[in-house]
Formats: C-alpha cells, structure tokens, sequence
C-alpha cells in the first residue's frame, strides 16, 4: 500500500514559476530516495469558508494562492527514511531561497483507506481537508465508498481517501488547527481527480439539484469544519 505525505502552503501569486522551477529542482532528490511520484497544485476555485477553508489554514496574506500538494511514497519506512535523512545528506541540492512562507506550510503522512480509478497527470484536483473521530474511521470509509458510485456518474476519475497516521502538530499551522479539530480526531488529507474543472463545475451543480430536499444521513465526521477547493496541477513527476 503507498503512503502519502500531504502537504497545504500559499504562495504568493507573482511567485508561482519560481515556485514550479522550486518544485522541478527538488523532485530528483526525492526520487532517488525512494518517492514514487511529486504533485503541486496550484488554488484555481478555492472560496474563503464561513468556519475553516485554505486562507485560514495557511495565514495566507493578500496576493497568496493556496497549494495541495503530496508525494506518494512505496510505504511508510521508505517516506520516514528519507525526511530522517535531509538535514545530514551530502547529496541535498543547493536548492534556492524558498518562493513562499515555509513557517506557515503545513504537512503530515496519511495512509490510503478508499481509493477508487488511478490517480493521472493533467487531472483538476478537488483537494479536501477535515478531520474525523478515530472510532469512526469505518464508518468514514463506508461513507466514502456509498459517493462512488455518484462521483464516477458525474464524471470523476479518482477518489482518493486517506487517514493520518504521521501528522505533526505545528509551531504555526497545522492540520489540527486548520480543521479545529477536537480530543481524539484524525486529520484527513482526500482529493478527487475530474478530466477538467468544467466537468467538476458541473459536477458540483448536478448533485446540488439532486440532493435537494433529500433527508442527508448523519455524518461520521463535523461537515462544518471540512474545507475544500479546486486545483491545477501545476508540477507533476509523472508528465513527461
């Protein structure tokens, strides 16, 4: 099973190629250390939220996009192996001064629970961040699979779930803080991948008018904290 290491930043927009040539310079490094796969995503549609969302989770400032970005490791060991080793590698590239506000990036390791269709290049994310009880992580996973059916029906070609097992509390940001999360709950790092945002757009319309007047069954989780956005993704190892 991969595991992934999901991380949330904002990136000040009139920074955005130095950020991709950051991104492009670094993967090679990660990559002969055992990562699979590097993904950046760049905030195209990510509205501020009435209790949490991406601004608030970063501190963005004025001018600042947010990112959901991760890279896919074979596993764990591999993943902590890698991070143990940074500070001490001869073979760390002189990378450049970083294009955004390292002190408020956040980021922490979540393993796989649903993953349904194979993650491709070229995809517009819908990138989502919460937290969940941890008794209530089948109960997650249930949930989750009982929306496939509808999000593949719309037009979605992956729906990756993932539940945190490495996740770090922050000096300044973190998941936790970013969910408000509660004693005894889980941060989730998800994303769903459509053919592009107008199939998302789409998407998001059809089941609005669908669930309209439906009774919702109750949650595993607070929706209220939830936050999501969508994004392009603007560096991926996997394009040629």
């Amino acid at each position: 099973m991969t595991y992934i290491f999901g991380f949330v930043a904002a990136v000040p927009a009139a920074n955005k190629d130095a950020f991709i040539a950051h991104a492009r310079a670094g993967w090679p490094w990660f990559q002969k250390r055992g990562a699979l796969r590097m993904v950046e995503c760049w905030g195209m549609d990510v509205k501020p939220g009435k209790q949490t969302d991406f601004y608030r989770a970063t501190q963005a400032e004025e001018g600042e996009v947010p990112l959901f970005s991760w890279i896919e490791w074979p596993d764990r060991e591999t993943c902590d192996a890698a991070w143990a080793g940074m500070d001490s590698d001869p073979d760390l590239p002189r990378m450049p001064e970083l294009p955004f506000d390292g002190a408020r990036m956040f980021w922490g390791g979540f393993e796989p629970i649903v993953t349904v269709g194979d993650s491709q290049p070229g995809r517009y994310v819908q990138g989502f961040v919460l937290a969940a009880p941890k008794d209530r992580k089948q109960a997650y996973i249930d949930m989750a699979r009982s929306a496939t059916d509808m999000f593949t029906r719309m037009g979605a070609t992956c729906q990756m779930e993932c539940w945190g097992v490495d996740v770090p509390h922050g000096k300044q940001t973190d998941f936790y803080r970013a969910t408000q999360a509660e004693q005894d709950e889980v941060p989730l790092f998800s994303w769903i991948e459509w053919p592009d945002r107008a199939t998302c757009d789409e998407a998001g319309r059809r089941m609005e008018a669908e669930m309209a007047g439906m009774d919702m069954p109750a949650m595993p989780f607070d929706g209220m904290r939830m936050f999501w956005g969508g994004f392009a993704p603007v560096f991926d190892s996997k394009t040629p």
